[in-house]
């Protein structure tokens, strides 16, 4: 979700929980079921259901991924086509995560990908994660770890990495410094869609 203040944010989280109840419901599945097609715990799924967590943006992506929808059901997504993001006004990505997600890619419909700033904190290991498109890092300050398949690599600044996503790959910073990444990646998992 958009980062957004008091009582809204808390009606946004609330609508999001409310949505992916809604949407397993409709589907006719399970706790258990949707944990095991979205590799998390059935009890971390009912947490998140009664709004008593907030899934990280990965746990966030294989939810919608196993309910068979767009991410961004879950998510305020800006109406419109804006083309342009001003430095002065970012859009931070609120997802509970010691990580910083700063959106750069514009909001169209029918958007084929997304570009993302993060800033990730010491000591921050970042889950297997495994889809269908393409994934694009650029280490624009600090070193990154990644494995990828049987591929284990540091990136370093300047360091870019582009590679198949249903390839498993993971990501951690096993630094004492933050790292500032750049992340372009296909399909998007915050387009408007249709």
């Amino acid at each position: 979700m958009l980062k957004r203040e008091g009582k809204a944010a808390s009606r946004d989280l609330l609508q999001a929980g409310q949505m992916i109840r809604a949407r397993r419901v409709q589907l006719g599945l399970t706790l258990q079921r949707l944990g095991e097609m979205a590799g998390l715990s059935p009890a971390f799924i009912s947490l998140v259901e009664r709004n008593k967590a907030v899934p990280s943006l990965v746990s966030l992506v294989n939810l919608a991924r196993a309910l068979e929808v767009n991410v961004s059901t879950f998510m305020e997504v800006p109406a419109g086509e804006a083309h342009v993001r001003r430095r002065s006004d970012p859009q931070q990505i609120e997802v509970d995560s010691p990580v910083e997600y700063h959106q750069l890619s514009a909001c169209m419909r029918f958007q084929q990908m997304d570009a993302i700033f993060m800033k990730i904190p010491p000591g921050h290991v970042f889950p297997d994660d495994q889809r269908e498109g393409e994934d694009f890092l650029y280490v624009i300050k600090g070193e990154l770890y990644c494995e990828l398949g049987d591929e284990k690599v540091t990136l370093s600044e300047g360091d870019s990495m582009h590679f198949n996503a249903r390839t498993v790959h993971n990501a951690s910073n096993l630094s004492d410094s933050e790292v500032e990444l750049l992340y372009v990646g296909t399909p998007s998992v915050f387009g408007q869609g249709e």
